[in-house]
């Protein structure tokens, strides 16, 4: 069958983008080894033999200690790659995360694929090189997180379940944010659109989940819940330039001494407020791919410590924005593209010391994910009439 000339520039363009973004990785992206997926193993490891799985700690000359964090429920889905070669788990997660960033840039570009009248493959073709090449998703792929399985477990919800009324819609977020508390914020935002059957769902499938660990493992789950989940200082350094959290922002302003807890919890409140308000305005509007992302940009700056592979939620921003086409969008998408593809860590080395923000250009530098997420939840729009990321 012979190809038209008009699908073969598409492919040759689609291919092209996609030989440029791994080009791009491969040159530019920070080589992490695998750091955190070598951690869980390790961790896994250490409670297979027996012991506390929260008692694990290995030395870091950036955080001093690190621990494995997650949940018990994350604990038992990842228990079965402590008896494999640890070369295995990370083609196994290699494999997974590219695989996961292409299904989830088909399920965000096919509703707008089918009301603009393109193939579904082209849109999806042209959002995969560059989801694969920003920040977050490098940082996924190289230290081995599992963001990815939250990203689809959560849109899967709101692009599947949610639209048909499932019975089981909502699940996926509960499922997410039993692995990885963070998730739990797309429950608030079930509420402030009322579904309120879908948030019942998502809380009773964490709640669910997390007695199914409770049960296979009594005593990690009691240390986690009544101690483990408290020590913040398990997850990581706030100052650390990493940390891309409105938190992080005023850590970094005052290290080495700790921001006032008072401010933190003002700002966070009265970004919940305003972002939930109008995450549930885009949803009024019939733009629901409009309202997840937002509230994904709330979460990432709520959330004490937030890393650059929590923040893929600026690849479903910037499909929000070229979609709506306005001058204005078409900018802020310009913007949010560089600021992801730049990032918070591959280009400069902020070191080990907690060393105050002196000048105004290590301000912007060093909270760029911070003012890209506030710029997008005041300014991103919401498309009349559109509907959820996947039809």
């Amino acid at each position: 069958m012979k190809i038209k000339p008009s699908t073969a520039r598409r492919i040759a363009v689609v291919t092209a983008l996609t030989a440029a973004a791994v080009a791009f990785v491969w040159v530019y992206a920070a080589r992490r080894d695998f750091f955190d997926l070598r951690i869980y193993v390790s961790a896994l490891r250490w409670w297979a033999d027996g012991h506390p799985l929260y008692d694990y700690a290995q030395p870091d000359r950036v955080q001093g200690e690190l621990y494995f964090t997650y949940p018990p429920f994350a604990a038992l889905l990842l228990r079965p790659f402590a008896a494999v070669p640890v070369g295995f788990t990370i083609g196994f997660f290699c494999v997974f995360t590219v695989a996961a960033v292409a299904v989830a840039a088909w399920w965000l570009t096919a509703p707008v694929a089918d009301r603009r009248g393109l193939p579904r493959w082209l849109l999806a073709g042209l959002l995969f090189p560059v989801a694969l090449a920003v920040e977050p998703t490098r940082e996924t792929y190289f230290f081995g997180q599992i963001n990815m399985l939250l990203v689809l477990l959560i849109l899967a919800d709101f692009g599947y379940a949610v639209p048909r009324r499932w019975f089981w819609a909502g699940a996926g977020v509960g499922l997410a944010t039993a692995i990885k508390l963070f998730p739990g914020i797309f429950i608030l935002y079930f509420l402030v659109t009322r579904r309120w059957r879908e948030a019942a769902v998502s809380g009773g499938t964490a709640v669910v989940a997390t007695l199914l660990a409770a049960a296979v493992a009594p005593r990690d789950s009691w240390q986690f819940w009544t101690a483990s989940l408290f020590s913040t200082e398990r997850v990581g350094r706030t100052d650390y330039t990493g940390n891309q959290s409105l938190q992080g922002l005023l850590a970094r302003l005052v290290a080495p001494e700790e921001p006032a807890k008072a401010l933190w919890l003002v700002l966070a409140l009265a970004v919940t407020g305003f972002g939930m308000w109008r995450a549930a305005r885009a949803f009024q509007a019939g733009d629901d791919l409009s309202g997840v992302t937002l509230t994904g940009l709330v979460g990432a700056l709520v959330s004490p410590i937030t890393w650059p592979h929590h923040v893929f939620w600026f690849v479903p921003a910037l499909v929000v924005l070229v979609d709506s086409g306005r001058r204005r969008d078409l900018a802020l998408a310009g913007g949010t593209l560089a600021v992801a593809l730049y990032g918070v860590n591959t280009f400069i080395d902020w070191g080990v010391a907690a060393e105050p923000t002196r000048t105004v250009g290590d301000f912007v530098l060093r909270n760029l994910y911070v003012l890209a997420a506030l710029a997008l939840i005041a300014l991103l729009p919401a498309r009349r009439g559109a509907r959820g990321p996947v039809s």
